[in-house]
């Protein structure tokens, strides 16, 4: 076939056209995938990463978090996003990296549960701001004991993913110590259950140890006051579980490690292998493996016959201290202060395990009843109706009864806010037949019912959809426990239901008892020839007879 030279390349022109692609000018092309796919998402993206790492930072540094958060409108739809907190503070010659350089941090390494994993998203935001207003980050840090903080401003080289900064001096600041970033970038403000309220709203519940100070671009000022002044314990490191570790990763760590033997690189580089259980793998492989074989001079057959005797050497499930649940009580608490509803639920599930990673699922549900009052038993067995406080229908939770449930989806504390359809939460939670729980629920969907329901999964490492992480992928392991924790909270408040529902019975019966009792009365009195102080006496008698038999029940 004939072809024409000047339309075609040749091999050499292909080849001269190939060049490296580093990682910021990739995901400047692909910043959906960071949850930058839109000016209202990307606003809440970075008010979100930004707040995130602040309270990362307090509770590893043992500080009660102070956040502040303000969104200023610029006018032409930019927006300026300032977070302080009063953190431990940024060393100055880390500033840059860390708001400058995607991938760069402490934790993508580390085996221990956080709000951050990938490290990219305070930098990604820095990238979008960049890229929509040309305005590079503005970042004041101190720390604690030096007399000035450091004010930098900073920028990514996406060609080479690396900082770029454009100033950097000392200044005086009125905080001890913390960190205070802004950025100015292109955005839109919406308001309802994708705002930057209802995700400080969420966050104040997940961390009722965090105080916030909110003030919006249209003058509305928020705050969320702690209700518990005692921090989560911190969770520890673990090494990776061999239950969790692929043939792939297995040869990578089999050639990165520092152990001169196989049986020191089985001891060392897994949690829950001894010696006894390392010493049963290596006998399992074969393939001349033994005790003292050079890990790095183990050939992939080799590699692969380990990795199969890995997977049937039974091995203890992994420790849990490095996976903290936000806890029943403080949970609780968080429901209590920022949901306006009338019974609160809250389930804790015991710690389980995903591709050899620790996880807990936490429950809660909270039930409103709309109508402004709830039935309730006082201390003389009389069943009277007590009014609701006024709800602020903008900033509640609990909405209507014909509307769909309030699903409120938590990842190591942080609340996700899009992406609900796709998420592993969404599935366990329509697959549970809420009718059997006394609930009107439509065919694949969420439960119509006047309630929230929160879920919390707490994990050393999150099996996020996306690196926006705004969703949880569908591991069986995790679904099972999220039904579980659904289940055990349901039978909890279908019994509540069934109360209230004995009560409101008995309420209504009683109320029309006693609207003729005044009658019955006078009729007594007529026949018995009753004076007036004997027939009060006589309604007194039969109302007290009416309403000991409701404290006998």
């Amino acid at each position: 076939m004939n072809r024409d030279a000047s339309t075609y390349r040749t091999a050499y022109e292909m080849a001269g056209r190939q060049r490296d692609i580093s990682v910021s000018e990739f995901f400047l092309k692909n910043r959906h995938l960071l949850g930058f796919d839109s000016p209202a998402k990307a606003l809440l993206t970075t008010v979100k990463e930004a707040v995130d790492n602040a309270l990362d930072a307090c509770e590893e540094a043992g500080i009660l978090p102070e956040i502040q958060v303000e969104v200023a409108d610029e006018g032409d739809n930019i927006f300026s996003v300032t977070v302080e907190d009063n953190g431990p503070g940024i060393l100055e010659n880390q500033i840059a990296r860390i708001f400058g350089k995607l991938l760069y941090g402490s934790r993508f390494h580390k085996l221990s549960q956080s709000r951050g994993q990938q490290r990219m998203g305070i930098s990604a935001a820095g990238m979008y701001a960049q890229l929509t207003t040309g305005k590079s980050l503005h970042v004041i840090s101190r720390v604690e004991g030096e007399p000035t903080a450091s004010e930098l401003f900073v920028s990514i080289d996406t060609a080479k993913n690396r900082p770029e900064l454009h100033g950097k001096k000392k200044i005086k600041w009125n905080r001890p110590h913390g960190t205070r970033v802004e950025a100015v970038m292109e955005g839109r403000y919406p308001k309802g259950p994708h705002s930057v309220d209802m995700y400080l709203k969420q966050s104040a519940i997940a961390t009722p140890y965090a105080s916030f100070h909110y003030r919006g671009p249209r003058g509305e000022q928020k705050s969320y006051a702690r209700s518990s002044t005692e921090l989560p314990p911190r969770p520890a490191e673990i090494k990776p579980h061999p239950r969790g570790v692929e043939l792939g990763r297995l040869i990578q760590m089999l050639n990165n490690t520092r152990s001169r033997t196989l049986l020191q690189f089985l001891e060392n580089e897994f949690s829950r292998v001894g010696r006894k259980t390392a010493q049963e793998i290596v006998k399992r492989a074969g393939l001349r493996l033994t005790e003292r074989s050079s890990p790095k001079r183990i050939a992939h057959v080799q590699a692969n016959y380990l990795y199969r005797a890995i997977r049937k050497v039974p091995v203890s499930a992994p420790r849990t201290d490095c996976v903290v649940p936000i806890g029943e009580q403080r949970l609780y608490e968080g429901m209590r202060k920022e949901i306006d509803a009338d019974f609160y639920v809250v389930k804790t599930r015991p710690p389980a395990v995903y591709r050899g990673n620790p996880f807990q699922i936490e429950v809660g549900i909270a039930w409103g009843q709309p109508g402004g009052a709830d039935l309730e038993v006082d201390a003389n067995g009389r069943i009277r109706k007590t009014a609701h406080p006024k709800r602020d229908a903008a900033d509640a939770l609990v909405l209507h009864a014909d509307a769909p449930a309030h699903l409120l989806r938590f990842a190591n504390r942080v609340p996700m806010l899009y992406e609900q359809a796709g998420c592993a939460i969404t599935r366990a939670v329509t697959q549970i037949n809420w009718r059997s729980y006394g609930l009107q629920q439509p065919k694949g969907a969420l439960p119509v019912a006047p309630m929230v329901i929160l879920v919390h999964l707490a994990s050393v490492w999150v099996p996020f959809t996306s690196e926006a992480k705004e969703a949880i992928a569908p591991y069986p392991e995790i679904i099972k426990e999220l039904k579980l924790g659904l289940q055990a909270c349901a039978r909890t408040l279908a019994e509540h239901l069934r109360q209230e529902k004995r009560l409101k019975r008995e309420y209504e019966k009683r109320s029309h008892i006693e609207t003729y009792l005044p009658h019955v009365g006078i009729a007594l009195q007529e026949i018995l020839e009753l004076s007036d102080a004997q027939r009060e006496q006589a309604v007194e008698g039969l109302d007290a007879v009416l309403h000991r038999s409701r404290r006998v029940q």
